[in-house]
Order: structure tokens, then sequence, then C-alpha cells
């Protein structure tokens, strides 16, 4: 008999709660947003290398990635609105913390401590949704307004931050992050009811801690690459051990009584193509913007707050596509709607790796209009077929599961294609023909490069003028060339992704029965966990 404690919906302010998840979703993908705008800030600022601007960027998506599924678990066994509370107030003290900081090292600790503060945040707002609206249409709606909230997100971190950049110190970008996170946290306390899974098992300390291992050895190996060489030893080893790590997670989910993440949810196919689905849209999304932002910065010259308004047109896309989405999906079959999505986005980035120094901003605008809508398509659709494997009362950990495969695809998106482009750079630069003391800081990024050309004159007079007019130039296209690879590389992994879902992912709903007949022999614990709702 089930122990699980329904959520009673009838004296909930549907409308309140919604709307509370949605502020919630905002704070969590606006601390990404916001903090890209101030990339080129943070190289002027605190001398942040490429290498750490990936840190700060992904130090936060490692720990949100590396916790979620943990964080979804506590969640079902502690209570939903607890968890919520906690990890909102974890964020205003990590964005107090981050504002404060005076480099890049103490940054990224903030920054990791906001991760955690989001694996806990993050997957409540997604469950709660499932156990509030519990009748598919009500949901879908809800779902729709649910992504839309990651669109408006995209829209204010890079627009806001950036006027805030420009008016006041880098800092206040995390302020504002704060002070959004503090009206969640009153807006919660008074609105969200509490559900739990009394159920729920003991946490999986061993998934956790060999989850967190694998992907942090190799994230760290991706990060590290362009300066140990993507074929040097280390990094070899960081793979190895990464892929190794990752094997014996995947044997002790199996065995254990208990699992963190129930694996053979993944031998459902329809699971396994709507997860591919979400990852391989949000590591294209993620790497994207990591990019642009320098892209607008550096290469065009634009402000942050110019960059921010740039950048609108994919944060409306995405929450126009969001809203959509889900309705369009339900008339005509998840699989058309999620592979159209990535097949859009695939076209987005083959089309973006043409770009030049001196684009034609009409033609960024289709370009990111297209990708925006691509991952609109993609996400909320292949998200309501995720959380249709798990029961309601199991919703903490289906909703763990999605937020895991945003957040695996984000941080592998941005350490991915950021070091790709970062190599391609560097083999662009060379360093050698620019006098000893411009060589470190122009390969370290373009951002240390300009700022190096700008003070040539200084070092070497009128001969050192025209010497900084070269590396600006060279240092300018030296991106773009790295910029159009990652391109490639996040088109090419869309592209997969869409093979994926023409094949696997179902054009409707199916029963109950047809799912748990296609998991492979599953014994009690597996059975708590393997859904009862519909795939789609």
């Amino acid at each position: 008999m089930s122990l699980t404690r329904p959520l009673s919906t009838s004296a909930v302010n549907k409308t309140a709660v919604l709307a509370t998840l949605c502020l919630a979703v905002f704070v969590v993908n606006v601390s990404t947003t916001v903090i890209n705008i101030a990339l080129p800030t943070l190289v002027r600022e605190l001398g942040a290398s490429t290498r750490d601007l990936l840190w700060i960027v992904d130090a936060f998506n490692l720990a949100f990635a590396a916790l979620v599924l943990a964080g979804g678990s506590l969640s079902d066994r502690f209570g939903r609105r607890r968890l919520l509370l906690l990890g909102l107030v974890i964020f205003v003290a990590a964005s107090a913390g981050g504002a404060l900081s005076g480099s890049p090292g103490v940054l990224v600790a903030w920054r990791t401590l906001a991760g955690v503060a989001a694996a806990l945040v993050y997957p409540v707002t997604l469950s709660i949704l499932a156990n509030v609206f519990t009748d598919r249409t009500e949901r879908v709606k809800a779902l729709g307004l649910w992504g839309a909230a990651t669109g408006l997100a995209v829209a204010t971190g890079p627009v806001v931050g950036g006027a805030l950049i420009e008016h006041f110190w880098w800092g206040s970008i995390l302020v504002f992050n704060g002070i959004a996170a503090a009206f969640t946290l009153f807006f919660a306390a008074r609105f969200i009811p509490e559900s739990r899974d009394p159920a729920t098992p003991p946490l999986d300390y061993v998934g956790l801690v060999l989850s967190t291992v694998a992907l942090g050895t190799l994230v760290y190996s991706i990060i590290e690459a362009p300066d140990r060489g993507w074929g040097s030893p280390p990094t070899v080893i960081g793979f190895v051990v990464a892929a190794v790590v990752s094997t014996v997670f995947v044997i002790h989910e199996i065995r254990s009584d208990h699992p963190m993440l129930d694996v053979r949810l993944f031998a459902n196919m329809r699971f396994t193509a709507a997860s591919g689905a979400v990852t391989g849209g949000f590591f294209a999304l993620f790497g994207f913007i990591f990019l642009v932002t320098q892209y607008f910065q550096f290469v065009r010259g634009y402000g942050a707050l110019e960059t921010g308004v740039r950048i609108l047109p994919v944060a409306g896309s995405i929450a126009v596509a969001a809203l959509v989405g889900p309705r369009i999906a339900v008339a005509i079959g998840t699989k058309v709607v999620v592979a159209f999505g990535l097949f859009s986005l695939s076209v987005a980035f083959v089309w973006a790796s043409t770009l030049s120094a001196d684009a034609d901003y009409w033609v960024i605008l289709l370009q990111m209009l297209l990708l925006g809508g691509g991952i609109g398509l993609t996400g909320t659709p292949a998200t309501e077929a995720i959380m249709g494997v798990v029961s309601p009362d199991k919703a903490g950990m289906g909703s763990a599961v999605n937020d895991a495969t945003r957040e695996l695809g984000g941080t592998l998106g941005v350490a991915v294609i950021g070091s790709v482009a970062l190599s391609a750079y560097r083999d662009h630069l060379d360093v050698g023909s620019f006098p000893e003391p411009l060589r470190e800081p122009a390969s370290e990024s373009v951002g240390a490069a300009l700022f190096a050309a700008d003070r040539a004159a200084e070092l070497f007079g009128q001969a050192g003028a025209d010497v900084g007019a070269r590396l600006t130039e060279v240092a300018r296209v030296g991106f773009v060339d790295g910029m159009s690879l990652g391109c490639m590389v996040a088109g090419g992994v869309t592209a997969a992704a869409a093979v994926l879902t023409l094949i696997f992912l179902p054009a409707h709903p199916v029963a109950h029965d047809d799912i748990d007949a296609e998991l492979p022999g599953p014994d009690d614990a597996t059975e708590s966990t393997v859904a009862r709702g519909s795939a789609r």
C-alpha cells in the first residue's frame, strides 16, 4: 500500500503557486544569463582568463548538475516546500558573497554555492507543479508558463545585467539576483503548500559521490584541455577516469536497493530520447550564450547594455515557442515538435558558423530567432515527456532527472564549446610574432589580447601602436574562427539529438502498462520509481 501523502489542491491558490514557481525558475536561470553578460567586465576588473571565465560559468552549472538528483530525492523525503525555502535562503547568501568577490577564485567558490542552492530549488518547482496541476490540459498550460519563465530570464538577465554594469559595479548583477531570490522566498513561504513522499528511500550517498566525481572529472578535463593539450596524458587520463567512474556509478545504481537514479528508466527509449533532446538543446544554448556575449563586446565593441539588448531575440523566441510548443505537441505529436526544434537549432548553428567579424546584425538576429525558437519547441514538450514517465508521488525524482539533463547539457556545452573555441583561437594566434610582454595575455583570451594591444603603444611607442593594431585584428579574427568551430560542434550535437528523437520518441502518449512492459524486469525498488504516467 502506498504511503504517499497526496497533495490536496482544493485549498491551493494555483495562480499564486504557479507565479511563485515561475519566479523561482527565473531566479535560477537569470543567475546563469546575468553572469554571462559580465564576462568581458570580469576580464578587466578581476583579470580573469578564458579558463577563469569557463569556471565562473561552469562552477554554478557543475554543482547544479551534480546535486540536482539529490535535491529531488531530498525534496520528496523531507518536503518540497521546505527544500525550496532552504535553497532560496542559500541563494540570497551566495549572491551577496559573490557580489563582494575580489578575485576569480573567490567568485568561483560563491558561484559553486549558488549552484548548490539551484539544485535544491529547481527540481522542487517542477515536482510541485506536477502535484498541483494533475489534469493534463491544465498541466500543459502550466508547463508552458514554467518554460516561458526561462525565456524571461534569458531576456532579463542580459538587459538588466548590462544596465547595472554600465551604471554600477559588476557585483550589482548578483545583488539583483539576490533581491529576486529574497522576493521569491517571501512568496514561497506564503503560497507554496507542503508535499512529500514519506515512502522515499534513504539518500544514495555512494551514488551521489560517484556521479559528482564522474561529472567533475569530465568537466575539469575538458576545461583544462586547451592548456594541457587535448591528447596530453593528463587530459586522456581524466577522460578515462570519468568513463570508469561513470560505469561504476551505473553498475552501483542497478544493484542498489535504493538508487539515487533509477537507470532502468533509460531502458525506456522514450525517456532516453526526451532526455537526450533536452541535453542537446541546452548544450547548444549555454555554449552559444557564452560565446555570443564575448563576440558582441570584444569583436563588435558593444557595451554591456547594448549586448544585452541585442541578445533579446533569443529570449523572446524561447518564451513564445515554450508557450505554443506544448499545445502543438498535443495536437500533432511530441516527436514532430521536438525533432523540428532540434533541427531548427542545427540549422541556426550551421548558419552562425559562417559569421564574420563585421556581419550584419540583422543576419545575427534571424539566427538567434531560429535558435531561440528551436530551444522553446524542444525543451517544454520534451520535459512533459520526461515527467510523464514518473508518477506524481515520485515527481521530485522525475523533475531532478529533467533538471540534471538540462544542467549536464549546459555544463558540457560551456566546457566543450568554450574549450574548442579557445583551442581554435590559440591555433589562429601566432603569439611568437608578437613581443614577449604581449604573448602571454594574448594567448589567455581575446579580452586579454585586446587590453594588451591597447597598452602596446605605452610599452613600445609608435611601433607598439602598429603591433597593437595587428594584435587586435588577429585576436578578433581568431575569436570568430573559434566561435565558428564551436557553432559547428553545437550543430552536430543537436542534429544527433534530432535523429534520436525521430527514431525513439513516440508521436503521442501511450498507456501506462506499455511503458512498464518495456522495462527489463523491475524489482520492487524499481517499481516504486518507474513510470505510472504516460510517455510523450
